[in-house]
């Protein structure tokens, strides 16, 4: 079969300009600002809508993501790209950190330090991914996290760690 008859898919998915939510970083707390996205006051940002992650679960110093792995997943395998776990595990790492944080601040990643453990398809159902704050300094934090599959089976793990720092006004 050459490449103009194999039948293909099409996905189209929409985002909210992501000044909305950049102008609203320093003005409330980390956890304010992620539970602000998950109740729908501020919109997902857009690589959660590219990438068709679920909700975000948000308490101070741990993060739940989820996400239904889809074809759109795939890389030439047939499996999920390590890539789209690795998003998924910065997110939970970073967003676990942004959840200790203070009005007027934010944070970068300084590193991702990944594990893929098992190979992620349809089949494996719904994933959840759980960033937890190790250590947080008034500089940098270091955040965890593992993605598991519907069964509960580990599939992923990472560390990261995050630079703190004041947002100018």
């Amino acid at each position: 079969m050459t490449q103009t008859q194999v039948p293909t898919r099409t996905r189209t998915f929409s985002w909210s300009d992501p000044s909305l939510n950049s102008a609203q970083v320093g003005a409330m707390s980390g956890l304010e600002f992620l539970r602000a996205i998950t109740a729908g006051d501020l919109p997902a940002p857009p690589i959660s809508r590219m990438l068709g992650m679920g909700r975000i679960d948000a308490e101070e110093g741990e993060v739940v993501v989820h996400l239904e792995p889809e074809e759109y997943h795939y890389n030439p395998l047939g499996s999920m790209h390590g890539g789209v776990m690795a998003t998924l595990l910065d997110t939970a790492t970073g967003c676990a950190v942004h959840s200790t944080l203070p009005a007027g601040y934010g944070y970068t990643s300084i590193d991702l330090t990944t594990k893929f453990l098992r190979p992620v398809t349809v089949a494996s159902g719904q994933l959840r991914c759980v960033g937890t704050v190790v250590s947080r300094g008034r500089r940098t934090a270091l955040a965890e996290a593992r993605l598991t599959d519907a069964a509960g089976r580990l599939v992923a793990m990472a560390t990261s760690s995050c630079l703190i720092f004041e947002i100018p006004a």
